[in-house]
């Protein structure tokens, strides 16, 4: 008889075969006897709830992502100066209660230097911005740590995935103090200086970055259990393909990254022009800090031209992609994913050059972040279609 498998598991039976030395000596009646009593049950398969609860994170992900980038396009990222996990869940209720929340922004510096002649109603509207990205924030480690303590204690994630999902909720909760010690860094005091108040550009792109980790991830995990895997044939096209889409895929990730420096030293009002900047293709001002790694990160000038090489990198690879992919015969629904994944870029960059050309405009510079989430989509979607080709 089989011996039962573990948990009441009803997976496919894995074979151990006994010892060459112990077959050599048997009949073949035998032998297979043997193999059957020697067989153990494979780790059954996560259930398609697993995968879907991946795929619902990783929404849950980039609205918070496309919220804070509206956040930070209204200036109102700096609007709430304290941060409790719990009691400011609770907005301000009474005229006294929003006059003592407005008197503690008067004391930090976007109120000192640009805001000074704010009013009250101003405040509220650019405070439920930011009450709003901090509340969606908490419903992402929500989403996140319940259904993991629910699937985990039902006994639905093997061990790999049990790792996984520690990891992602940990990013969770990472991702919540990463966003506070950013904000943080917009309340300091400069003496000196003259500036507008604004997050570092550093701890910006950190936060936005490990945003970016987290989305990937889930939705990554959650298509590899959900999208049946095709049988592709070893063939060095496929493998020259498969490299291609990674490369790709990390150029479209740089490139939403380099996004972060833009917003955060608002780079993109410092060359409204397209395809030159101003004048010249290549702007007098590129290297104007001294030493010259300072420009790739703090001069905006340089910012601004690092995402316009970037985004029009990503757009060849792609389009290099999409034919190099024409010479190969693939399953329909990979093919899909690439002509998409084409259309999705062509789009990012309409949006970008439009964005830049209109003196960004909050609406079209929202959705142009939103398209670099859809653009990472695409790639992480088509990564997982030619997963299963042989190295």
């Amino acid at each position: 008889m089989l011996r039962a498998a573990r948990g009441g598991a009803r997976g496919l039976l894995q074979v151990r075969t006994p010892a060459p030395s112990v077959c050599g000596r048997l009949p073949p009646q035998r032998w297979l006897q043997l193999r059957l009593l020697h067989q153990e049950p494979l780790p059954a398969a996560p259930p398609p709830a697993v995968g879907r609860w991946l795929l619902a994170c990783s929404g849950a992900v980039a609205g918070a992502v496309v919220l804070g980038g509206v956040t930070r396009l209204t200036e109102s990222g700096l609007s709430m100066v304290d941060w409790h996990l719990v009691k400011e869940m609770k907005p301000p209720q009474t005229q006294q209660e929003w006059e003592a929340e407005f008197q503690k922004y008067q004391q930090f510096p976007e109120f000192k230097i640009l805001n000074h002649d704010m009013t009250l109603a101003e405040f509220k509207f650019i405070w439920y911005m930011e009450y709003s990205h901090r509340m969606w924030g908490r419903v992402v480690g929500l989403v996140y740590i319940l259904p993991a303590a629910y699937f985990w204690h039902r006994g639905w994630l093997s061990r790999p995935l049990k790792g996984r999902v520690l990891a992602l909720c940990g990013l969770v909760c990472f991702q919540g103090l990463l966003g506070w010690y950013m904000v943080k860094s917009g309340l300091e005091e400069k003496p000196d200086s003259y500036d507008i108040p604004r997050v570092s550009q550093y701890r910006l792109a950190a936060h936005l970055g490990s945003a970016l980790v987290l989305y990937s991830a889930s939705l990554w995990t959650g298509l590899t259990l959900l999208l049946p895997q095709h049988k592709l044939p070893e063939t060095h096209q496929l493998l020259r393909l498969k490299q291609y889409v990674h490369g790709t895929t990390a150029l479209i990730f740089l490139t939403a990254l380099s996004g972060a420096f833009v917003a955060g030293l608002d780079a993109g009002l410092v060359y409204n022009s397209f395809p030159k900047m101003g004048e010249r293709w290549i702007p007098d001002d590129l290297l104007a800090f001294s030493p010259v790694l300072r420009n790739i990160f703090e001069n905006p000038t340089t910012v601004q031209f690092d995402h316009r090489i970037l985004g029009i990198a990503s757009v060849t690879a792609v389009t290099a992609l999409y034919l190099f992919s024409r010479k190969i015969p693939l399953p329909r629904r990979t093919r899909m994913a690439v002509t998409s994944l084409l259309a999705v870029a062509c789009m990012q960059v309409g949006l970008g050059i439009s964005t830049l050309l209109l003196y960004v405009p909050t609406p079209l510079a929202a959705t142009h972040q939103s398209g670099s989430l859809a653009l990472l989509s695409m790639a992480l979607w088509l990564m997982s279609e030619l997963r299963r080709v042989p190295k």
